[in-house]
C-alpha cells in the first residue's frame, strides 16, 4: 500500500515548518548566549563530576568506613556553618546586577564585605562545633580548621555572580577547575603516599585558595578591578533585608540535606556514617545538570518577568518540565544498577549503601525541583517564602531521623530525606496559599514533564 502524495507533502511540510522554526528560534543571539553558557556550566559539572567521584571513590575506598565517616561528618559541619559566609546572597546579587549593571562596583563590594565577616565567623565556629560535639577527637578538629579556611574565601565568590549576570560562565568554569585539577593532583598524591586523615583538610582549603585566585585573574581579564568595589551603607541593607529569609532558609536547606549525617554519625557510628555517606556522594551527582540549566536560565527568567507575566509563566512552567524529566531520566536506572554500582566503584566493603542510593535517587529529583521553584520566589520577590517551605523539610527531616535511623540507620536516614525534600519543594506548595499556583505547575511536570 502506497503513501498518498498528498500525505507525504503534508508531512515534509510540517518537518519543514517545525525545522524553519527551530532555526529561527536557534538565530536568536541571546539565546545562543544561554545556550553557550549551559554548555560550560555542563562542561563544569562533567569534570568536576567525574573528577570529584573518582577522587571520592578513591578516598572512600583508602580511608575505609570509618575513616571516611570522619571526614564525611566534618564536612557536613562545614557546610552547615558555610551559610554563614554565603549569607544566601547569590540568586539576589545576581537580580541586581541584571537589573542594575551600573551598580556592579557598590554591589560586588557590599556583597563581598558581607560575605568575608560572614567567613571569618563560620571559621572560628568550625572547629568549635566539632570539640564540642566530638571532644577528644584531634583528627577531627585538625581536619575541621583546615576545611574552614574556605570560608572567608567565599568573599571573592562574588565574582562568579558577576559573570553569572552576564551569562559568561566560560571565564568561572575555566577559573574552577584549574583549581580542581591542581588540587585533585594533590588529593591523589596524598593517598598514595598514605597521608594521614587531617592532611586532606589541606587539599580542600588549597582548593578553595586557588579557585578564589583564578577566579580574581578572570575578573582582572575582563577588564574589571577588585579595587574598583565600594562597599556601600544603603547597599548593605538592602542586600540583608532582601536576603536574610535566604540564610535562614539556606541553614535550613543545608540543615535538611546534612543533618542526617551528623545525627547518623551522634546515633550510630563512623562506620555507618560512612557507608550511607558513599550513597549521598554518588546520589548528589545526580541534580548538577539541572542546576547548571537553571543557574544559565535564571537571568532570562528575570527578564521574561519584565516583559510579560504570560511569557515568565511559560518560562517557568518548561524550566519545571525540563528538570522532571531529567530526574526521571537519572533515577529510574539507578533501581537495577545501584548494587552493581556501589560494588564496582567502592568495593565490597560498601554494598549496605545500595538501597540507600536507590531512594537518595528519588530524593535528587525533589531537589532539583526545588531549585528550579526559587527561580519563581526570587523573580516574585518571595524569598521569604523560602523560610517556611524549608522550615517543613527541616523539620520532617529531623522527625523523620530521629524515629527511623535507630531502627534502620542510613537507609532510614535515605528515606527521611526523600520525603523531606518532597515536602520542601511539593508538598509545602499546598500548605501555603500563596504557592499553589506553583505547585500545580509542579505538578503538571511531575505527570507531563513537557519541556518544549
Amino acid at each position: 500500500m502506497g503513501i498518498d502524495p498528498s500525505e507525504k507533502e503534508d508531512c515534509l511540510g510540517f518537518v519543514a515548518a517545525i525545522r524553519a522554526r527551530w532555526a529561527g528560534f536557534l538565530a536568536r543571539p541571546d539565546l545562543q548566549r544561554v545556550v553557550r553558557n549551559i554548555a560550560w556550566l555542563l562542561l563544569d559539572r562533567l569534570v568536576r563530576l567525574g573528577g570529584g567521584l573518582l577522587i571520592g571513590i578513591w578516598l572512600a575506598r583508602y580511608l575505609g568506613p570509618a575513616g571516611y565517616g570522619v571526614y564525611a561528618y566534618v564536612i557536613a559541619l562545614s557546610l552547615i556553618f558555610g551559610i554563614v559566609a554565603t549569607l544566601g546572597l547569590d540568586q539576589i546579587v545576581v537580580r541586581e546586577l541584571v537589573r542594575n549593571p551600573a551598580a556592579a562596583p557598590q554591589i560586588l563590594g557590599s556583597a563581598a564585605g558581607l560575605r568575608l565577616l560572614g567567613g571569618i565567623a563560620a571559621w572560628a565556629l568550625l572547629p568549635a562545633a566539632v570539640i564540642l560535639l566530638r571532644p577528644g577527637d584531634t583528627a577531627a578538629v585538625q581536619l575541621a580548621f583546615w576545611i574552614g579556611i574556605t570560608a572567608p574565601l567565599q568573599a571573592l565568590t562574588v565574582i562568579d555572580l558577576w559573570f553569572q549576570a552576564r551569562v559568561a560562565s566560560r571565564n568561572t568554569v575555566v577559573a574552577r577547575n584549574i583549581a580542581f585539577g591542581l588540587t585533585a593532583g594533590l588529593k591523589i598524591w596524598l593517598i598514595v603516599n598514605s597521608a594521614p586523615l587531617p592532611v586532606f583538610g589541606i587539599a580542600v582549603a588549597a582548593e578553595g585558595v586557588l579557585g578564589a585566585l583564578f577566579l580574581w585573574l578572570a575578573y582582572r581579564r575582563s577588564g574589571e578591578f577588585v579595587a574598583r568595589w565600594r562597599v556601600q551603607h544603603s547597599r548593605l541593607r538592602q542586600l540583608l533585608s532582601d536576603s536574610w529569609p535566604l540564610i535562614f532558609s539556606g541553614l535550613l536547606i543545608t540543615l535538611y540535606l546534612r543533618i542526617d549525617q551528623v545525627m547518623l554519625a551522634q546515633m550510630v557510628d563512623d562506620r555507618a556514617l560512612g557507608i550511607y555517606s558513599a550513597a549521598v556522594r554518588l546520589s548528589e551527582a545526580l541534580p548538577l545538570i539541572p542546576a547548571a540549566i537553571i543557574s544559565s536560565i535564571y537571568p532570562s527568567v528575570v527578564a521574561a518577568r519584565e516583559r510579560s507575566e504570560e511569557l515568565f509563566l511559560a518560562r517557568l512552567q518548561q524550566l519545571y518540565g525540563l528538570v522532571a524529566a531529567l530526574g526521571y531520566a537519572m533515577a529510574l536506572p539507578i533501581i537495577p544498577l545501584a548494587p552493581w554500582l556501589i560494588e564496582f566503584l567502592l568495593g565490597p566493603e560498601y554494598v549496605e549503601a545500595a538501597p540507600a542510593l536507590i531512594v537518595l535517587s528519588w530524593a535528587a529529583l525533589f531537589s532539583a525541583l526545588g531549585l528550579a521553584r526559587s527561580t519563581y520566589l526570587n523573580s516574585e520577590n518571595l524569598a521569604r517564602l523560602h523560610v517556611l517551605t524549608v522550615a517543613l523539610g527541616c523539620g520532617l527531616n529531623i522527625g523523620l531521623n530521629w524515629l527511623l535511623i535507630p531502627r534502620w540507620g542510613g537507609y532510614g536516614a535515605a528515606w527521611a530525606s526523600l520525603f523531606a525534600y518532597w515536602m520542601a519543594a511539593h508538598g509545602s506548595c499546598y500548605l501555603i496559599p500563596a504557592l499553589r499556583p506553583a505547585g500545580a505547575m509542579l505538578t503538571r511536570a511531575l505527570l507531563r514533564p513537557k519541556f518544549w
